[in-house]
């Protein structure tokens, strides 16, 4: 009895399984080529990219890159309607099926489907090939920016099988649906719903569309019904209101509250045809120029940051799981926003916004400069709508943009006319006038947001005036000026434009988790000058209510090819490094931006070597007012923090020092190895490294030695000598050659004749290092917002000198552009006997043009 009653179910669920809509990745098996001769195996998420980005040859390869992958059918498919849907391929893609051409899409950022269903053969395998090019294109934006333009298939691949009536997916590759709230407040909240539905049926087809409406613990609030004749072989647009919801509880970052409504397609007997979920959050926001921004009708200062998407060893074909650990990284941190830059990035990452509580600003890849071609503006309104329409639904993206730094080209080309350059604001605004209108009238109930650098021309074009709201990208303190800057010009901002509402959408320096200094300079790649700045900024924005926020360059370092730092092809602006471990700085933003009690210790250093003293300063993040501090066990003294901070100079013991820090209920505790040195001839060392023509410390973390600031010199220590030249210090920014120890190569002691080390006698290799400093080109002349118009040539002067240690020639009419390539880093080594307490003395003599040197290296041999 019990089997002869399951028969009809189970033919039942049987039947709506092979009508209902399925979706299947496939990412795993694609043969991949750079010239369909050699072809490998490989696994999307991938790129072409990911090593030569980052060797030491100018450049990475943009070009085409072929991929191809057989996919069977079943002949139980041949009712269904079959796409190809890539969530994104950089830059311009080109698909085709059993050989024949199905479509091209331009564009690296956003996704993209076709109808596949004519091409296919069933009951057998079927070719599909993406012809993938990253090639530079006029026509497609972005055409110029600092980050790394990947080339490769590195989001999902996805085969969609759908009934003949179905949720469209031909509305720009979107689920088919939009989600309107045309009234929210505390008291009651509307949903309207836009469907989009597809009869692909050669006759009307009677279908339900049902609504459920669940609330967070998973109990339908609403439930709605509606009753539909869809038209054969056609697309219908249907606006449904859902009943009111009272008392709706309210999205905000404090508390992401999130509905979920579910849409289900079914036939006129009931069974399942497609089913699509999204999130509802219900939440209203506004922005006020005097004021800020609002959230649910409460002012609410934004603090978050910026992000790429690329990662350490993977360039952009990063795997979803770490993604989504960089988005709980940035809640963490305390941040109520996230700036998408400079494109759409994986739209899983926006869900996840959703659920932790983070507002997001997106937007698409129009950076620097534009051209004035049909194609790139076709091109160009294409992107928004694909990104409006497929970014449209979740409750956290309140602000959409379209724009960064669009004049910053224009700014530094010397090479057009002012007449070109007039005629290039004109067509940039049309361009932007456009999107701007586009957006607004796309994606009611957004912001809409454009990012500027640091530049009259905005105010001048009146560009600035367009966006309901301003993204200023401030350097003050890196590339100009000084921090305290910044405060100045929002001021003279606001004053001029009163009625313009304004933001920090990018501001930061560059830092080194391997730099240290205890004097913090511009550009000095340290993490107490990041900090230094990042705590000014955030105080100068705190005290300016005018201000909406602020949002911080970078979440992470990222890949961009052409810079030169400390670590070459990466911008290091990162708040954490590359591999995502947190800078010193994310544990300050910690301790200001979060409300559950937090403390940690600063450690700029494992191991500090103090010179002539034995105090060094330790720095303190905690979100309390106040605490105590131990070293070595013993009580200290108590501390009081300021913004998060707490600086106490500490004398530390030789070897191990335990220091902890106590805060309310948290406490933290570290070691820090402490070498005291007074006199280096009595102090027993076997490794000695000093980083010439800089103030600040480095460690390599491949061979574990730190290299010590520069000094001049005194008795029984190190430096240079007095009377002994300019002795100025200066630095490239350039990738080194032949070397991973750029933090020593970049910075150097110009006209220097004589450096001296007072080691104990022995016998010793000494090493020395060098780089030809002359620039061929200055490469950081276009990010330097304040640089002048100057040449990026610039003159090759001659310099030829002799090295020597201690009077004895190690190198005679030493030559570096005559004899090694531009930029490469070079290694002088000798080895010397010390004797009679003489110490070593390095000895520059010039012949022609001033001596350089970057470093110098001492290992004791015995």
């Amino acid at each position: 009895m019990n089997k002869l009653n399951s028969l009809p179910l189970l033919l039942c669920v049987a039947f709506s399984f092979q009508i209902f809509a399925q979706s299947k990745v496939i990412n795993s098996g694609w043969q991949f080529s750079e010239n369909k001769t050699n072809w490998e195996t490989i696994n999307i998420p991938h790129t072409w990219n990911k090593l030569d980005a980052f060797d030491d040859a100018s450049g990475y390869r943009r070009g085409l890159g072929y991929y191809k992958k057989q996919v069977f059918i079943a002949s139980e498919e041949i009712e269904k309607v079959h796409y190809v849907k890539f969530n994104a391929v950089n830059q311009e893609a080109t698909i085709f099926i059993n050989g024949k051409e199905v479509g091209n899409h331009k564009g690296g950022y956003t996704a993209f489907n076709f109808n596949i269903t004519k091409y296919l053969n069933y009951n057998t395998y079927n070719l599909i090939e993406v012809t993938v090019e990253n090639t530079h294109n006029e026509d497609i934006p972005p055409l110029d920016a600092d980050f790394t333009f990947y080339g490769g298939i590195y989001r999902d691949v996805e085969l969609i099988a759908l009934p003949k009536q179905h949720f469209s997916l031909d509305d720009f590759a979107t689920d088919g649906f939009y989600i309107n709230y045309p009234e929210v407040s505390a008291d009651e909240a509307r949903i309207e719903i836009t469907a989009i539905l597809n009869n692909a049926a050669l006759r009307h087809k009677n279908v339900k569309l049902k609504f459920n409406l669940s609330n967070a613990q998973g109990n339908i609030v609403k439930s709605h019904t509606e009753n539909l004749n869809l038209k054969s072989e056609t697309t219908e647009v249907f606006k449904i209101n859902l009943p009111e919801i009272t008392d709706p509880k309210l999205w905000s970052p404090e508390n992401p509250y999130l509905y979920k409504l579910k849409l289900v397609l079914q036939d006129n007997k009931g069974r399942i045809l497609d089913t699509k979920t999204t999130n509802i959050g219900f939440r209203w926001v506004s922005v006020d120029p005097k004021k800020g921004f609002f959230l649910n009708g409460k002012p609410i200062k934004l603090i978050g940051v910026n992000r790429h998407q690329d990662y350490e060893s993977y360039g952009n074909a990063v795997p979803l799981s770490l993604q989504k650990k960089d988005i709980k990284l940035i809640k963490d941190m305390g941040s109520n926003v996230i700036r998408f830059a400079h494109y759409p990035h994986a739209r899983e990452l926006y869900k996840h916004c959703d659920e932790l509580g983070i507002l997001v600003w997106t937007e698409i890849p129009i950076v620097n400069k534009v051209t004035n071609s049909e194609a790139f503006f076709e091109t160009s309104i294409t992107m928004q709508k694909e990104h409006i329409k497929q970014y449209y639904n979740y409750p956290s993206v309140v602000m959409m943009g379209y724009m960064n730094e669009i004049f910053l080209r224009l700014a530094f080309d010397k090479k057009e006319s002012e007449a070109e350059k007039e005629e290039r604001k004109k067509y940039t605004y049309q361009l932007a006038k456009l999107l701007e209108d586009l957006t607004r009238k796309e994606a009611p109930n957004h912001i809409t947001v454009m990012a500027l650098h640091f530049n009259e021309l905005y105010n001048d074009t009146k560009i600035a005036d367009l966006s309901m709201l301003v993204g200023w990208n401030l350097y003050f303190g890196w590339y100009h000026d000084t921090i305290k800057d910044l405060g100045v010009f929002l001021d003279d901002q606001h004053q001029r434009y009163p009625d313009r509402a304004i933001m920090i959408s990018e501001y930061g320096p560059g830092a080194d988790v391997n730099i240290s200094t205890t004097t913090p300079l511009r550009y000095d790649y340290s993490q107490e000058y990041q900090l230094l700045l990042h705590s000014g900024y955030y105080h100068q924005v705190q005290e300016r209510e005018f201000v909406t926020g602020m949002t911080a360059w970078n979440f992470a370092d990222f890949g961009s090819e052409f810079r030169g730092e400390t670590k070459p092809h990466v911008n290091q602006k990162g708040l954490v490094q590359y591999n995502r471990e947190p800078k010193e700085v994310y544990y300050w933003y910690q301790s200001v931006l979060n409300n559950s009690p937090f403390i940690h210790i600063a450690k700029y250093q494992n191991e500090l070597t103090l010179l002539e003293n034995n105090t060094h300063d330790v720095v303190v993040f905690s979100n309390q007012h106040n605490g105590k501090i131990y070293v070595n066990g013993e009580f200290f003294k108590d501390l009081n923090f300021e913004t998060g901070i707490a600086k106490i100079k500490i004398p530390f013991k030789e070897g191990d020092n335990t220091i902890k820090v106590v805060a309310g209920n948290q406490q933290d505790e570290t070691v820090f190895n402490a070498n005291i040195i007074q006199n280096l001839k009595t102090y027993p060392t076997n490794v000695l490294g000093i980083n010439l023509g800089t103030h600040i410390n480095y460690t390599d973390e491949v061979s574990g030695v730190t290299y010590l600031q520069d000094r001049s010199y005194s008795e029984n220590l190190y430096g240079y000598m007095p009377n002994s030249g300019k002795c100025e210090k200066k630095r490239i920014p350039n990738n080194i050659k032949n070397s991973n120890l750029e933090t020593v190569y970049q910075t150097i002691l110009v006209d220097c004749s004589q450096y001296k080390v007072d080691v104990p006698d022995g016998e010793y290799k000494v090493t020395l290092y060098f780089v030809e400093p002359q620039l061929k080109s200055n490469v950081e002349l276009v990010y330097n917002l304040n640089a002048s118009n100057k040449s990026s040539e610039e003159i090759q002067e001659q310099r030829i000198f002799d090295i020597k240690l201690n009077g004895i020639t190690i190198a005679k009419q030493f030559n570096m552009a005559e004899t090694f390539p531009d930029k490469y880093g070079i290694q002088e080594t000798a080895k010397i006997d010390i004797i009679n307490n003489e110490g070593l003395t390095i000895s520059l003599n010039s012949i022609d043009g001033e001596t350089v040197i970057s470093g110098i290296l001492i290992e004791k041999m015995d």
